[in-house]
């Protein structure tokens, strides 16, 4: 077949303008539609798989709570599956039940020290009727073992609400790579119809390095125990655990009369407040206590404008909850001992001894009282004469009151006091007039204590 020369070049052209019309005409228009249309289905496929990713969880859980509702309805056996123990068993009379921490921790906590309550006292966790707050003492459930955890501070449901084992143990903190365990001690605990104690525990890290800076405590049922059982698990409030190098700047609940003064509360070591005090011979608890005793005024003139009522407040209850030695002191009013008035050792009046017999402050008469008044101002200005009293007239004092008076004295009231005793008194008390309302000042001296 011969091809002609001519044929073809006339062709040619027509094929340039096929290609010139496809580059520029419709056929182009439809390939940059079409490339679009793959770009957008990239972007909303990419949109979707983040959005199956966001609700796997989600979904999984709804899935497996339906097919475990499914199941349940139908026996095991029919099934062809091994019959395993319920996960959950009601509580007596099908009562919902959970633990409790019945009270708070003593803060701020430390790596090192030990985890108490405040004022000292044991942390008691006790399994309640969730619907009524009631103790449960009766049942198995009443004497189940638990384990004590820490948790990581964000846990922050609500006591009142519910929560799931799993969200509980998803709260769980272990200790850091490489590092001894968070918690250390008696990390079980046996309840006794109902309530138990903490034992000895400590933590051996600070809470700095999880999300949010703090733990909190937790109590779960125990190993077996919570496969068979469903108790709702306790929890603390979060705090914080410092290092043990904070500890020397801790506040003591409640303070040492021995402590230094920057140890009550809204007193900061080497602070303002702390220099004033020591400026005018405050150094220890017991010495802010005596202040408060003999002239609080002047006390709160010396912590300035910069302690508000409320801080002041603070301090001072603070300071009052010490526990006092028990020791006495008595400032007699003559040379031969026969009167004096008795003091414990932070200058707070406990009561009169008159010829060896003792009565107490609140049991004196009204003429007794405006006596006692001028001879405690008087021994508050001549502390140096005040001595420790060692005599045998008083039983041995409690620690912040004195009442009542020694089985082998006699009760030295109006109308059964002696002769002598009569005569004594009266002669110090000279022609004195009772002024109006001078008796209620001897409460300042002895009924601040609580």
């Amino acid at each position: 077949m011969t091809l002609n020369p001519n044929a073809l070049r006339e062709k040619r052209p027509l094929e340039k303008q096929a290609s010139f019309s496809n580059r520029d005409g419709l056929p182009e228009e439809k390939r940059q539609k079409s490339l679009a249309g793959v770009i957008f289905e990239a972007v909303k496929m990419d949109s979707m798989q983040k959005l199956c990713t966001s609700l796997e969880p989600f979904l999984r859980k709804v899935v497996g709570e339906e097919v475990e509702r499914a199941l349940s309805k139908f026996p095991s056996s029919k099934l062809g599956l091994k019959a395993s123990p319920p996960k959950k068993i009601p509580g007596p009379n099908d009562k919902m039940l959970r633990l409790q921490f019945r009270n708070k921790l003593a803060l701020p906590l430390f790596t090192g020290s030990k985890v108490e309550g405040e004022q000292g006292s044991s942390i008691h966790v006790v399994l309640q009727d969730a619907a009524t707050g009631q103790v449960v003492t009766t049942g198995p459930e009443a004497s189940a073992k638990l384990d004590i955890v820490v948790l990581e501070g964000d846990f922050s449901v609500d006591d009142e609400d519910d929560w799931t084992q799993e969200e509980f143990e998803n709260h769980v903190v272990k200790e850091r790579e490489g590092k001894r365990p968070l918690l250390t001690g008696e990390a079980h605990l046996t309840l006794k119809e109902g309530v138990g104690a903490l034992g000895e525990l400590t933590f051996t890290d600070n809470s700095s390095w999880i999300r949010s800076r703090k733990f909190r405590l937790g109590v779960r049922m125990s190993g077996a125990s919570s496969e068979v059982l469903r108790i709702r698990e306790a929890k603390t409030e979060s705090f914080t655990v410092k290092d043990h190098r904070g500890e020397l700047y801790k506040k003591h609940y409640p303070p040492a009369l021995t402590d230094e003064v920057w140890r009550l509360d809204k007193i900061g070591k080497d602070g303002a407040f702390h220099k004033r005090l020591n400026q005018n011979g405050i150094q220890s608890v017991e010495d802010f206590l005596r202040m408060v005793v003999m002239d609080p005024q002047k006390l709160r003139n010396v912590l300035g404008n910069g302690m508000s009522n409320k801080m002041w407040e603070g301090t001072v209850e603070h300071a009052k909850t010490c526990v006092l030695s028990g020791k006495l002191h008595v400032y007699y009013a003559d040379e031969r001992h026969n009167i004096g008035v008795i003091f414990n050792n932070i200058f707070q009046l406990m009561g009169l001894i008159a010829d060896g017999q003792y009565v107490s402050a609140d049991s004196l008469s009204d003429s007794e009282k405006v006596y006692v008044d001028k001879l405690v101002k008087v021994a508050y200005e001549n502390w140096e004469r005040v001595v420790e009293y060692d005599g045998e007239a008083l039983a041995v004092p409690k620690p912040h009151m004195l009442r009542g008076l020694d089985a082998h004295t006699e009760d030295p009231v109006p109308g059964r006091q002696s002769s002598r005793q009569q005569q004594q008194q009266q002669g110090l008390l000279g022609n004195q007039q009772q002024r109006p309302g001078s008796a209620g000042n001897l409460g300042r001296y002895s009924s601040y204590m609580p």
